[in-house]
């Protein structure tokens, strides 16, 4: 009977956030020992679901190790990273012998000593494990695709869309190839070019990348042709594999993946400089929603914690309130504390209420605020996809005189209306609506939306500081 091991550890790591990614930050959002498929699927669980219910179809034995996901965040202790690998290791040598192994893996994960958290990963499993089994692997897009990655693995893909709408389409398609692996239909071999650009905040939904994307969906029907990715990259990391790449996984034809993966490098640096938005400092993004008929989303780009920041960066907010916009509603504000507050006030309590500002000059000054609590929850969701995903304990305030907030007890980006909704609070209709997110939002909100605005602040994600183009002449 085929064996395969599923498992997955990841984290997307940004050195200037200063907030160390320990097990508490893996506890809050994703931790498994072995069981993840037993629960709903979650954001970077749901391949895991996908690999078991394809194996169990073919009959197929599935061995299940560690599944651990960290929302983004500063640089991963020592201890917490070996303490995770080793116990995914642990995991695969109890599951010997093996045929496949298959991880879902982030790509970005840097801890104190290691800037290749994957590749050091990746470099013991095969160790572990022998030449001839198979070392499958499904990355995000946002990933430093390393050399040490492509050497210690048999197939490679990434996520094609950005808001990542299909890792689960993704791992289908992993799952697959590997299929055709061991029953001796193909023989893979892959090909990666450096495209020596940066990229920062490159939607797939729309415009030149969206064209791009499919022009990689039509590369994948030529002949010989398996898989073909395009490694975004994380921008605020360096380490010396950032940077997009081209890869591709062809059958048995090394010739024909270095072409392709050439081709389609060819192909993104000729969009490169029309697949960017426009981000806006925050009066004039604010000043644009205000003459702007309709309902207005803008991306607080500098404070996204799906990058690696706070998510409790006042800038926006203090526009907002000095401008005594009312008919507003923002967030996901991540602030513990004031969610606590508010907890033990209760609904419809009156508090002065101090928010936001908590983790450096990253997150501008706190704010003193008059609210009311409007809504409570103690274990709220929002969706992304088909999954739904933990933002803790949460807090619907309105300030006085000013913007309804979203608060959270765990920190996690802006992914879907239902955030808000799911505590009754108004979104569909209002004027401005700021979400504390890069790109990600953009699924869920851009259908409630007359025009979408890009926001750049002081932030530890600010875009613009650190869009950076490395074109060797």
């Amino acid at each position: 009977m085929t064996r395969i091991f599923i498992g997955t550890l990841g984290t997307e790591t940004n050195p200037q956030s200063p907030i160390p990614t320990g097990m508490n930050a893996f506890r809050d959002t994703l931790l498994f020992h072995g069981d993840a498929t037993r629960h709903p699927p979650q954001y970077f669980s749901a391949p895991l679901h996908v690999w078991r219910q394809a194996a169990e179809t073919c009959s197929w034995e599935v061995c299940e190790g560690l599944c651990a996901y960290a929302e983004p965040g500063g640089i991963v202790p020592e201890p917490v990273y070996q303490q995770l690998k080793n116990e995914l290791l642990s995991d695969i040598a109890a599951a010997l012998p093996l045929d496949a192994v298959l991880l879902n893996l982030h790509g970005a994960m840097i801890s104190e000593t290691c800037q290749d958290c994957e590749g050091d990963l990746l470099d013991a499993v095969r160790n572990l494990i022998g030449p001839d089994t198979l070392i499958t692997i499904e990355l995000d897009l946002h990933c430093h695709l390393s050399q040490t990655i492509l050497d210690c693995s048999d197939i490679v893909l990434t996520y094609k869309e950005y808001p990542h709408t299909d890792p689960e389409i993704r791992a289908s398609e992993l799952f697959n190839l590997v299929h055709r692996t061991l029953a001796g239909e193909i023989r893979p071999v892959m090909a990666m070019v450096d495209c020596n650009r940066i990229a920062s905040s490159m939607q797939t939904l729309s415009g030149p990348m969206a064209e791009l994307v499919a022009w990689m969906h039509e590369a994948e029907k030529r002949p010989g042709v398996l898989a073909v990715s395009l490694v975004h990259g994380f921008v605020h990391a360096d380490v010396p594999d950032l940077g997009v790449r081209a890869l591709v996984v062809a059958d048995e034809a090394q010739t024909l993946a270095d072409s392709v993966a050439r081709e389609l490098s060819d192909c993104f640096c000729t969009i490169y400089d029309r697949a960017s938005p426009n981000f806006l400092k925050v009066p004039e993004a604010l000043d644009l929603a205000a003459v702007t008929p309709g309902t207005i989303v803008v991306a607080d780009s500098a404070d996204n914690p799906g990058a690696g920041s706070a998510g409790d960066a006042t800038f926006v907010l203090r526009e907002v309130i000095s401008l005594g916009l009312t008919d507003a509603t923002l967030g996901i504000f991540w602030d513990p504390v004031a969610v606590r507050l508010c907890t033990e006030a209760g609904i419809d309590a009156r508090i002065n209420l101090r928010l936001g500002g908590k983790c450096g000059p990253c997150s501008g000054d706190p704010l003193d605020l008059v609210v009311t609590v409007r809504g409570l929850a103690t274990d709220h969701w929002q969706s992304f996809g088909q999954t739904r995903n933990r933002i803790g304990h949460a807090a619907w305030i309105s300030v006085e005189n000013g913007p309804d907030l979203l608060l959270s007890s765990i920190r996690a980006q802006t992914f879907h209306p239902d955030a808000f909704t799911g505590l009754g609070m108004p979104v569909a209709g209002r004027r401005l609506i700021v979400v504390k997110s890069a790109i990600h939002f953009l699924a869920g909100f851009e259908p409630l939306a007359d025009a979408v605005l890009y926001v750049d602040s002081p932030g530890t994600s600010s875009p613009t500081d650190n869009k950076r183009s490395v074109e060797q002449s």
